[in-house]
């Protein structure tokens, strides 16, 4: 019994600590491969590396049919157990009919992974990892806007609340990157240019998320399928794509190969070979995002989603203290007031302590008062509804 129970308790955790060193591998890789040098020029090949991240979410394509033929197998034996009981359809032949859908659905949120993560990785070669990771936030900002704007849905006061500071905290991290770090290895051009791509970027990754949860939604789609066909899509889009970015020239600041190609991807393979622990970081690029994606998919099924976000702003945390000494990066005070802002920002859009606190220890106490309606409707209870009526009834006893 207690063995049961060590293991139930033990599970949970060990999926949180991996979601959360394997996201904060998965940047910091990305970071380490962007630092090495190779005849005194700086890796840079960031639709190499969106390769690499699709290969990683590939694999978990292989990991959704290799648990799919266990679960296959099981349901079959269990339906041979049944046969004489007349117990209908196997469960797993339900289960076939349930997810035929066309997988070409998932090319348009592919095609924006595509483009938001070469994006990201060039932002990221010109600016800081800590604040990439941190810029990273503004995707909620987004998704918000486009959800209502896209899917019709309605977000509570609080949730524009919780954006408004996320909004705030980001605008800090960004000037405190501008302005305060004089000492950084980075061009002022380049940490603006990395900054605003970062941000873009978000853009895109919020409208694939829509997209996503459209897709997810209508057709029951299981999230390990839907990221390793991603991964399939996003690898052969990008691998098309790689022929016609050997041809585009572009200027310095975005190329340090010796042509100024957009991509060149034997330029590449000549450097990783020449320094082998850029193949290494590339490695360690593909293992960590098919971990985290796995681990992060897990934690929102055994846990919640509202965990998964609190692991997400300790993945943040890691990544600031990693940088700080690893890759040259120097303390800047207001950055830390903008990462709290931040954090605080998505603890209240989550609805995470802060709004449960409030609905049941503070908000029965103004129940008289004027303003008490509306306070109650901005924290995302419905006056009308039954758990307001109990709300309201709890403190009356």
């Amino acid at each position: 019994m207690v063995e049961a129970d060590g293991s139930h308790v033990l599970k949970p955790v060990l999926l949180g600590l991996t979601m959360v060193v394997t996201g904060s591998v998965n940047t910091i890789a990305a970071k380490w491969a962007d630092s090495m040098k190779v005849d005194n020029k700086h890796f840079n090949h960031p639709f190499v590396q969106a390769i690499c991240m699709f290969i990683g979410e590939l694999s978990c394509l292989f990991v959704y049919f290799i648990a799919r033929y266990i679960q296959n197998h099981r349901d079959q034996t269990s339906s041979y157990d049944d046969q004489g009981s007349g117990s209908g359809i196997p469960t797993h032949m339900a289960e076939q009919h349930s997810l035929k859908f066309n997988p070409w659905i998932f090319a348009v949120p592919a095609f924006c992974d595509v483009l938001a993560t070469s994006i990201m990785y060039i932002g990221l070669n010109l600016t800081q990892a800590s604040s990439f990771q941190m810029l990273r936030g503004s995707v909620i900002i987004f998704t918000g806007f486009f959800s209502v704007a896209f899917l019709k849905s309605y977000l509570q006061g609080f949730r524009w609340l919780g954006m408004g500071f996320i909004t705030i905290g980001l605008v800090i991290v960004g000037v405190s990157d501008i302005i305060l770090d004089e000492n950084s290895k980075h061009d002022i051009n380049g940490i603006i240019t990395g900054d605003l791509l970062i941000i873009i970027a978000q853009i895109i990754v919020a409208v694939q998320m829509v997209v996503e949860q459209k897709i997810v939604s209508e057709f029951n789609a299981p999230p390990l399928l839907v990221v390793g066909l991603e991964g399939l899509f996003g690898l052969t889009i990008l691998t098309f794509l790689l022929f016609p970015m050997y041809y585009i020239k572009v200027p310095s600041i975005f190329s340090t190969n010796p042509y100024h190609r957009l991509e060149d991807v034997f330029y590449a393979f000549r450097e990783i070979k020449s320094n082998p622990w850029i193949g290494c970081a590339l490695l360690l690029t593909m293992v960590s995002v098919a971990f985290f994606n796995f681990a992060g998919i897990s934690v929102t099924k055994e846990l919640s989603a509202t965990t998964r976000m609190v692991l997400d702003s300790v993945r943040i945390l890691l990544i600031w203290l990693v940088s700080i000494p690893f890759f040259g990066e120097h303390f800047i005070p207001l950055q830390l007031l903008g990462f709290a802002l931040l954090i605080f920002g998505m603890f209240v859009y989550n609805d995470i302590f802060f709004g449960p606190y409030l609905r049941q220890k503070i908000l029965p106490l103004i129940r008289n008062n004027k303003l008490a309606g509306c306070c109650i409707s901005f924290w995302g209870v419905d006056l009308v509804t039954a758990d307001c009526n109990i709300l309201i009834e709890d403190n009356n006893d």
